[in-house]
């Protein structure tokens, strides 16, 4: 399956290179060019508007800090990561995919006042299996990037759980797209160090200039116990989420209702997201030359920014389906 594929490389923000080839060796019949922010934007020249659609390459990860005496690894998050899914996670580092954990002090030995603090993300070091720092050094250096390791695994029903559903997810539905023929002139931008800023958009959008933008993105779904209705944000199952405000953008009126009407004229499932957190390559890419009219459409993903994250199928299918016939709509329609 091409999205099991796509999930189990490696490609911490600034380190897309596994997925840019994968996605390379995918398209080559199809025209496209990387700039000088490893963004790889893809064109099927057409008549109609010039729309791009948009999917980051990049997942959390670490940057290595410091090698300690002992051979352990201190380190800095890349992305947003959460102290509290930090411990206890197979992770792979460098371009040698050196395997290692994260751990902590154990439980035994804390104080009662340790016990009942969070642990913090400088609490968490990685254990490569050196017990020196020359051993260390033979295979590690300050400055490598490391990901979580995680194997794409289906379970429940209809279910998937792996590492960087955010946001191969929206590389996957791109390449299953740039396979179809649509009347316009159309842009697959697969964007780099979306994770630490926005920051690849804002240049792919640049050399683009659309005139509108459908960014396909992994987003946050807590719908599990202890999470109250109102902020559950979304629901797994429930179809592609569609965002009308974030912390980085406001969707386009025009854009978003063209995408609402293309879901129920196609039957195909949606659900509003219930929260305006967080930011999407959206908010880069709005901005953009003179403006750009921008939405987004989401696959809802449990457990967002660690080490396995779920999500469903059918919002997968739905977010594909519904992509394709927003194209199409787009085809015959003016914003």
């Amino acid at each position: 399956m091409l999205l099991e594929k796509i999930l189990s490389l490696n490609a911490p923000s600034g380190h897309e290179d596994a997925v840019r080839s994968f996605i390379k060796n995918r398209i080559k019949d199809i025209p496209y060019t990387i700039d000088s922010m490893g963004n790889l934007t893809a064109h099927r020249k057409g008549s109609g508007m010039r729309v791009m659609l948009c999917a980051h390459m990049d997942e959390v990860g670490f940057i290595i800090s410091e090698i300690t005496e002992k051979g352990l690894l201190r380190f800095k998050t890349v992305g947003g990561i959460e102290s509290t899914v930090l411990s206890s996670k197979k992770v792979v580092i460098g371009d040698s995919n050196i395997i290692g954990v994260t751990t902590a002090k154990a439980v035994h030995l804390q104080g009662r006042d340790e016990r009942e603090k969070m642990l913090k993300t400088s609490d968490i070091y990685i254990d490569i299996g050196a017990d020196t720092k020359e051993a260390a050094q033979k295979v590690v250096s300050v400055g490598d990037y490391g990901t979580f390791f995680s194997v794409p695994t289906e379970f429940g029903e209809g279910l998937l759980m792996s590492k960087a559903l955010d946001d191969r997810v929206g590389c996957a539905i791109l390449l299953e797209l740039i396979q179809n023929e649509y009347d316009l002139d159309l842009y697959f931008a697969f964007t780099s160090q979306e994770e630490v800023g926005i920051r690849g958009s804002r240049t792919a959008a640049a050399q683009i200039a659309p005139e509108a933008a459908i960014i396909i993105e992994g987003t946050i779904c807590s719908d599990v116990f202890g999470t109250k209705e109102h902020q559950t944000v979304t629901h797994l199952g429930a179809g592609a989420a569609l965002t009308a405000m974030d912390g980085a953008a406001m969707a386009d009126i025009s854009l978003l209702e063209l995408i609402k009407k293309a879901a129920q004229e196609n039957s195909i499932a949606y659900q509003m997201k219930h929260t305006t957190m967080g930011g999407t390559d959206a908010g880069s890419i709005q901005r953009s030359g003179t403006g750009v009219r921008t939405a987004v459409i989401s696959v809802p993903c449990r457990y967002i920014h660690s080490g396995v994250s779920v999500m469903s199928k059918n919002d997968f299918k739905s977010v594909l389906a519904l992509t394709d016939a927003a194209l199409r709509k787009l085809e015959r329609s003016a914003l």
